[in-house]
């Protein structure tokens, strides 16, 4: 293992779905003899993409999981992210991209800039992660690479530069053009592993000169050497001309792109040299951590092993083994037997087993030294917890999370279904900080929530498959309440005789609105008719009521109880005697008060490109929606809304086949308001049915 960080680089794969990130990683393990046979993603030869170990991403195709892996290319070690593209599985790919130094971003050559490449890119913008790009499946019709450039420069702001041509398009793409090395390549053997280098055909001379001038031109601005050389007309030599590049990119000032197919096996082996050309090794990049000491003032942090140690957790997986947790160091090293303390706990923990994962294969190393990714078994933690040397406070800064969009109710089968549910909950909300689980006081269900339908239906799949667990899932139930709308009197009297002493107490007043608090009881005896020492009881009293209503049984707020008079029996008073009086006056009065049903309305933000604005308006109105405004922010617009929870369920999935998947919207709770009076029958029908069920 070469501890030398200058050969080592940390880079993650993302891009839109169906762009082709997994068959390219696959392309690449196979180019640097990780993998000794090629498989597909969609795995018809029934063995399906190395990287996507999980079953159901195999079936469906799709990477949920980003997978780790390290391979080797021209002396550098190269440790690979394989991260999700969908939108639902945002997490995966924040934590990657917290850990990694460099990415590659996929775009394909048909979609071009796509609406998840804009969520995948300002990711990358939010932890300063430099890329260079890839247009994937130059073999396909309708594929346009120079368009693709233009919409990186249009859609996302960067400053894309090509560095290839394509020898040919669509059915007829051959190779490419290295406008460094002003080469032609093209890739022969059975799976493109030989690579042969000729002189570049006549018909593509005059563009890939203009090319290499436009590649120059942009590289100028990052060095002087190469600005001088120009201006002098003297020789443009390869390494000034990377050199310039690199600068670049490290500044996240100008985006490489390459071309190629990794499907038909084509321009992978030059975007390799590219990621170690281009790409920053872990001493390129500056890491920060905050001292908790110090207010949480931001430390630079060295990649050097001989400092005290400073690592991060940033996934985790159950393996047959116990927990594995991913981890990256960042200073220090890792070694067996080593004692670091985990900074969010202050637990010691001990470290016994380090390996280098591939997918899921795994070998055993000695240590890790700062700059490299590698997993630990058996330590107790939670994913983005910091791991330093004993004497060190400093935490690595915190990964963004962001809220959960969407809950399900579910309920097991049977007694055993439970069992096991209740452990793949606790391990999913360990492993996925975006999945939450809770059990509604107010309906006893347990729910569960996340970023979106495809994010909770896989969840609830791999319970039946990991964990034997059968679970049904529904919409939850809505937490309606209910209040009072006026005023109603009480004159209430409790009394029962049976042999020996009696119970009685009689309470009068009134009930009323109130909008500034839940509930409030109001003291207005006089003259003693209730004596002192039973008041707390006639409160307690009132507001057992509360918790539900006679009729729905739904949560009761915002009522006032005002107590003015009542009556007391020397003998047959009692605590118990005043507070069933005033229960008995509370149903006496509530009935009166005209009762309303209320529900709560969210506020839900949509962000949608302008030309689905139209549509995205109408589909919030649909569900009695309230539009509050709507402003435009370049492209996108945003459109604010007050839209009752009830009518929110399964509104993702609406919103993005109105809007080809573009559109993203976050929802938060505002307020409780009044159910519409045709709603409120049919909600009432609801509870009376299910109450006499339950009788």
């Amino acid at each position: 293992m070469n501890t030398n960080t200058q050969y080592v680089r940390n880079i993650g794969i993302s891009a839109h779905i169906d762009s082709g990130k997994t068959t390219l990683t696959e392309r690449v393990l196979f180019y640097t003899q990780r993998i000794h046979a090629i498989h597909d993603v969609k795995g018809k030869d029934g063995v399906g993409a190395t990287m996507d170990s999980m079953d159901l991403e195999r079936e469906r195709g799709i990477t949920i999981a980003s997978a780790a892996t390290f391979c080797q290319w021209k002396g550098n070690e190269i440790n690979i992210i394989d991260t999700p593209g969908h939108v639902d599985f945002t997490i995966e790919v924040e934590r990657s991209l917290r850990v990694l130094d460099g990415a590659i971003l996929v775009l394909c050559s048909v979609g071009g800039v796509q609406s998840q490449s804009i969520t995948v890119d300002q990711q990358m913008k939010r932890y300063n992660v430099p890329c260079i790009a890839f247009v994937n499946k130059c073999d396909r019709s309708g594929a346009h690479p120079f368009r693709v450039i233009s919409q990186l420069k249009a859609k996302l702001g960067h400053n894309a530069v090509a560095m290839q041509i394509p020898i040919g398009l669509e059915a007829d793409h051959q190779g490419v053009v290295d406008l460094v090395r002003m080469k032609a390549f093209y890739f022969r053997g059975e799976n493109g592993e030989t690579v042969v280098e000729k002189e570049i055909p006549a018909e593509l001379m005059e563009m890939a000169v203009q090319k290499r001038e436009e590649l120059i031109d942009a590289a100028t601005m990052f060095s002087d050497e190469l600005t001088e050389a120009v201006l002098e007309e003297a020789q443009i030599s390869e390494k000034m001309l990377i050199d310039a590049v690199r600068a670049g990119t490290l500044k996240r000032q100008l985006t490489p792109v390459l071309m190629g197919s990794a499907y038909k096996n084509k321009g992978v082996q030059l975007l390799l040299d590219a990621v170690v050309q281009l790409l920053p090794s872990p001493a390129d990049v500056v890491n920060l951590a905050l001292d908790l000491n110090a207010a949480e003032a931001p430390v630079v942090l060295k990649t050097d092993m001989n400092l005290p140690t400073v690592s991060l957790a940033f996934k985790l997986e159950d393996g047959q083994f116990g927990q594995l947790t991913y981890i990256r160091v960042y200073q220090g090293k890792l070694a067996k037997g080593d004692t670091v303390i985990n900074v969010r706990t202050g637990k010691k923990i001990k470290i016994g087993r380090l390996v280098r994962m591939h997918a899921d294969q795994m070998e055993d190393i000695p240590e890790l030294p700062a700059g490299f990714i590698g997993a630990m078994f058996g330590v107790d933690c939670a994913s983005g917890d910091t791991f330093v040397s004993p004497g060190l406070s400093l935490t690595m800064t915190s990964m963004y999370v962001p809220e959960p969009v969407i809950s399900l109710a579910i309920a097991p089968k049977d007694h055993k279904a439970e069992i096991n549910m209740s452990k793949a909950l606790n391990r999913f909300s360990k492993e996925d900080p975006t999945f939450k689980t809770y059990v509604n006081d107010e309906t006893g269900e347990t729910i569960i929530s996340g970023m979106g339908e495809l994010h909770l239906e896989v969840y609830i799949e791999r319970m039946r498959r990991e964990y034997n667990a059968e679970v049904t899932s529904g919409a939850p139930q809505v937490a309606y309440r209910e209040t009072i709308t006026q005023r109603a009197d009480f004159d209430y009297i409790h009394k029962k005789q049976t042999g020996g002493s009696g119970q009685y107490g009689r309470v009068a007043g009134y009930i009323e609105p109130c909008p500034e608090e839940d509930f409030v009881f109001d003291n207005k005896v006089t003259g003693g008719t209730v004596p002192t020492q039973y008041i707390p009881a006639c409160e307690k009293g009132f507001r057992g009521c509360m918790a539900k209503s006679p009729k729905l049984e739904f949560p009761l707020t915002n009522i006032r109880v005002v107590l003015n008079d009542g009556a007391s029996h020397s003998v047959d008073s009692s605590d118990m005697a005043f507070q069933a009086a005033a229960r008995g006056a509370f149903l006496q009065a509530f009935g009166k008060a005209k009762p309303i049903i209320q529900e709560p309305i969210m506020k839900v933000v949509v962000e949608t490109p302008t030309e689905y604005q139209g549509s995205a308006m109408g589909s919030l109105n649909q569900r009695r929606g309230m539009i509050v405004g709507a402003q435009d922010e370049g492209v996108m617009c945003a459109i604010e809304a007050q839209v009752p929870l009830a009518e929110m369920f399964g509104y993702s999935t609406v919103l993005r086949s109105l809007t080809q998947g573009k559109a993203q919207f976050t929802m938060e709770f505002a307020a409780y308001k009044q159910v519409p009076q045709s709603i409120a029958e049919e909600i009432t029908k609801k509870a009376i049915e299910k109450k006499q069920k339950v009788a």
